[in-house]
């Protein structure tokens, strides 16, 4: 039986769709189309009728459509299409990850424009997670672990991904392990981690995706094995402030739409993170101008907690939980990326 070839089609090329919607909600009704500014339905002329009626959301089909009109692979900026449909080198997609959201260019491109063309970036180069891990201008390690809800009784704070909220830590003082069971997923005496450690869940998803500084007196908590930890390398041209303002750049946290593949909070990134791209700094110099705010920020909110806690262990008479966790520990994390490579799942009770 023959089969229709498509005058697009090419044995170069896959044609990909990133399309978000298809006309239809979550219960199958029809997805209405609505303004951004107003959030008002739009309305369109039905065909048959002449009336006005709700516009369908459907990307996809409007996908399809100028897929239809094409004549062949579009080799240039000058094919009208939409943002959501393009064309892969073959040779770039592999079927052991065929999720189409996984080859969208336009994050990566934005990145690069933007070093390209931002005057505040004026020197700066790029570099992957991956890339500043393999030349030691970056430390990243995993969490700890996750201990069973039985064992969630004690004086060491446990940390879960949901503690992880607006650039902090929020520890939960109801919810801790004895040092027994902290050291058991330390492996030693201490958690190797330090003041102002960056920390994000690994399962990044919309909710729960924005890296957060570990404070000052909260380096011994235990953390969820579902916590990605990093830390500047002793190579790095820069300190754990920038290190945070690069990673809270629109134009960074946008890339992490295309390796995540699910929306969920049981979503886990796989090593798929290292893919993400950040600004590297000409000179520390620079480093340390930029991310100021960040540094002064943290570090007066650091600076307010000390100062707290202290007037709390003199006095009683409250019953206000800042950190709970024991004083900072001296000995410094040396160890080499972590990464594990399986999906996890957290008991969230």
């Amino acid at each position: 039986m023959a089969i229709h070839k498509p005058k697009w089609f090419s044995k170069d090329h896959v044609m990909v769709s990133t399309a978000p919607t298809c006309g239809l909600t979550k219960g199958g009704r029809l997805l209405k189309k609505v303004d951004p500014v107003t959030a008002q339905r739009l309305q369109v002329v039905d065909p048959e009728t002449g009336g006005l009626v709700d516009a369908v959301n459907d990307q996809l089909l409007e996908d399809m459509e100028a897929l239809v009109k094409l004549k062949g692979v579009p080799d240039g900026d000058e094919e009208d299409l939409p943002a959501t449909l393009t064309f892969v080198p073959a040779e770039k997609v592999s079927l052991k990850c065929a999720v189409p959201v996984y080859y969208d260019h336009r994050y990566d491109d934005a990145f690069q424009a933007a070093l390209a063309e931002d005057e505040a970036l004026k020197g700066f180069s790029s570099a992957t997670l991956g890339e500043l891990a393999k030349t030691n201008r970056l430390l990243i390690r995993g969490g700890h672990g996750s201990p069973s809800q039985e064992q969630r009784i004690g004086e060491i704070p446990y940390i879960k991904v949901s503690d992880l909220r607006a650039g902090l830590v929020n520890i939960n003082p109801t919810n801790r392990v004895t040092r027994t069971v902290a050291e058991k997923f330390w492996r030693g005496k201490s958690s190797g981690l330090q003041a102002f450690d960056l920390v994000c869940p690994e399962r990044t998803s919309k909710n729960i995706g924005d890296f957060c500084l570990l404070m000052p007196g909260q380096e011994q908590v235990l953390t969820t094995k579902e916590i990605i930890v990093l830390r500047p390398g002793r190579e790095a041209p820069f300190d754990m402030f920038y290190l945070l303002w690069a990673m809270t750049l629109k134009i960074v946290r946008d890339q992490w739409r295309r390796v995540i593949f699910m929306q969920t909070n049981r979503e886990d990134v796989g090593k798929r993170y290292l893919e993400i791209s950040i600004p590297v700094p000409p000179s520390r110099q620079r480093a340390d101008v930029v991310s100021a705010p960040f540094k002064a920020y943290y570090e007066t909110i650091a600076k307010a907690r000390t100062e707290l806690q202290t007037y709390l262990a003199t006095s009683h008479a409250h019953h206000f939980f800042v950190s709970g966790a024991e004083e900072p520990d001296d000995e410094e994390y040396t160890g080499e990326a972590q990464i594990d490579e399986k999906a996890r799942v957290e008991d969230e009770d």
